[in-house]
């Protein structure tokens, strides 16, 4: 039991002995519904018929529970059975080690297998050979089965393929559709998924009464009626029930419901505006010779109670680990914060200016023995983020004429003065500007999870694998493309992230999708979710 088919809390929940969804369930009897009559014709065919024997059916039709009870059913003091996949060995010459070494011998063609199965025969004793997967088979070993079936007058085997339907295409084009007598499956009905459903369950400690009959029948309608798909569909539904017994109970008309960390957000906004209305009612303080009193910490009274009161964040340098408190550019000037803050890519401080633009200051009184930085007739280079910002240059390091920095008055009353730019030192002067890098979008699973949120719940995607690492399952979107994602969930207390492909409007359609999925995606058994389901999980992992 992986944690992408049932986890733990899946079992516990429902209080099971085990999955009762997984392909090979402890003590599993074989459900004979539409399968017994198949099983009995088998038997029938193969004691007087020298044809070769073919079950077709598609993924999860049971082909392979039909061909253990065959041999499970067979009598093992007369038959002597021996099963081979066609993974394994799918040409003629592995095929036929294959059979030779399961019959005591080490016979590599046609006439050593065939030597065998005659004097097994001679002592009473039938042969049934056994093939799962044959569509896999290559035609020399199809031919070899044939070869195997028709037998000689000493003896001859009997053949069983079991396949997808595909094979049915193959016989025909090489000539061996005469050779065969072919058995197709066919799906359960509802009486049948019912009852297939309550052994299943009663095997696992359980019984039928864990699922609605509602339940029972959207398990009938996406799973077509074939076994394999009925066991998804299954675990799906309850898990989706599980699930559904674990969410929050729904708020009344009118009420919120928010996740604690949304509450603080939004009080962080409100108080954020109520200090804004409060501000611009507020009219500052002006110490005598139109300049603003100054704080212990250098900076304007008003400004310094405002920072406070918003926490903005200070401006740190790199290479010192303390806050640089801001300099000042000659007595009673308005700190410039502006130009910093886009230096040290402060984007709180730039708003809280922004707030104060419509607080009216006094235009400061500067006197011939004050001087300040002028204006540089071009626009200064965008600072780099290196090591270290450049210095203000202080007033009595670089005197320039006062009129250069005194722009004219305008026509309004107490216009704000525009604060002097940061004056770039030498070195920095000399060095080329560089482009200041945009902020990187979130690529994580937090970022992703938007996405997930945002579908509708009854829409499908193809869950493909889980991953402890966020870097195999990010190394995989990038790999994939745009189709891709993954979200991040809890299993065991742990984070697991787990990769998605596609969004689909039914269960059908993302299973018809696994046939374009790479042949290692194909090889995990991607199996289709609801969106509720993912959305569920993503929730509480963010608790």
């Amino acid at each position: 039991m992986t944690s992408l088919q049932a986890d733990e809390a899946f079992v516990e929940h429902y209080q099971f002995n085990h999955d009762p969804f997984t392909p090979r369930v402890p003590g599993f009897k074989f459900f004979p519904a539409k399968r017994k009559s198949v099983l009995a014709q088998l038997h029938q065919l193969a004691r007087y018929s020298a044809l070769m024997q073919v079950v077709s059916g598609p993924p999860g039709s049971g082909k392979t529970l039909l061909r253990q009870a065959l041999v499970a059913s067979s009598n093992k003091q007369s038959v002597v059975c021996v099963a081979v996949s066609a993974r394994q060995a799918g040409n003629s010459g592995m095929l036929l080690r294959s059979f030779s070494q399961g019959l005591g011998g080490s016979a590599q063609d046609v006439d050593g297998v065939l030597g065998q199965v005659a004097r097994l025969n001679q002592v009473g004793q039938e042969v049934y050979l056994l093939v799962d997967d044959a569509e896999k088979l290559q035609d020399e070993a199809l031919g070899a089965l044939a070869a195997l079936a028709t037998g000689d007058a000493d003896g001859r085997a009997h053949v069983f393929l079991f396949a997808e339907p595909e094979l049915l295409s193959r016989l025909e084009a090489i000539g061996k559709a005469d050779n065969c007598h072919v058995q197709q499956l066919q799906p359960y009905e509802l009486a049948d998924t019912r009852a297939y459903l309550a052994q299943r369950l009663e095997g696992a400690g359980q019984g039928l009464e864990l699922l609605e009959e509602q339940q029972v029948q959207e398990i009938h309608a996406e799973s077509g009626g074939w076994p394999g798909a009925i066991n998804r569909a299954a675990r799906e539904i309850m898990l989706e029930a599980m699930l559904a017994e674990h969410q929050p109970s729904v708020p009344e008309a009118g009420g919120m419901n928010l996740p604690k960390k949304h509450l603080l957000a939004l009080g962080v906004v409100v108080a954020g505006v109520v200090l804004a209305v409060l501000m611009k009612g507020k009219e500052p303080e002006v110490a005598p010779g139109g300049s603003m009193p100054l704080s212990a910490s250098g900076q304007p009274a008003g400004e310094t109670e405002a920072s406070a009161s918003s926490a903005a964040p200070a401006i740190e340098f790199e290479g010192d680990g303390k806050p640089v408190p801001l300099p000042l550019t000659g007595q009673g000037q308005p700190v410039p914060r502006e130009p910093l803050a886009r230096a040290a890519g402060q984007a709180e401080v730039e708003e809280l200016d922004a707030s104060h633009a419509a607080v009216p200051l006094p235009a400061p009184t500067v006197s011939a023995g004050a001087p300040v930085a002028a204006e540089a007739e071009a626009p200064a280079p965008v600072p780099t983020p290196a090591p270290a910002v450049a210095p203000v240059v202080a007033a009595a390091e670089t005197p320039l004429p006062v009129a250069a920095a005194v722009p004219a008055p305008a026509p309004v009353p107490a216009p704000k003065p525009t604060p002097a730019p940061v004056a770039p030192s030498a070195s920095a002067a000399a060095a080329p500007a560089a482009p200041v890098p945009a902020p990187a979008a979130s690529s994580g699973a937090t970022g992703q999870a938007s996405w997930y949120l945002s579908q509708p719940v009854g829409q499908y995607t193809l869950q493909l694998f889980g991953t402890n690492a966020e870097g195999a399952a990010q190394a995989m979107v990038r790999e994939g493309g745009g189709e891709y994602r993954y979200f991040r969930k809890l299993h065991q207390g742990k984070s697991l992230f787990v990769v998605t492909y596609g969004r689909f409007s039914s269960a059908e359609a993302a299973k018809a999708a696994v046939a374009a999925l790479p042949a290692r995606l194909q090889a995990g058994k991607p199996w289709p979710r609801t969106f509720a389901s993912i959305q569920q999980e993503i929730r509480q992992a963010a608790r």
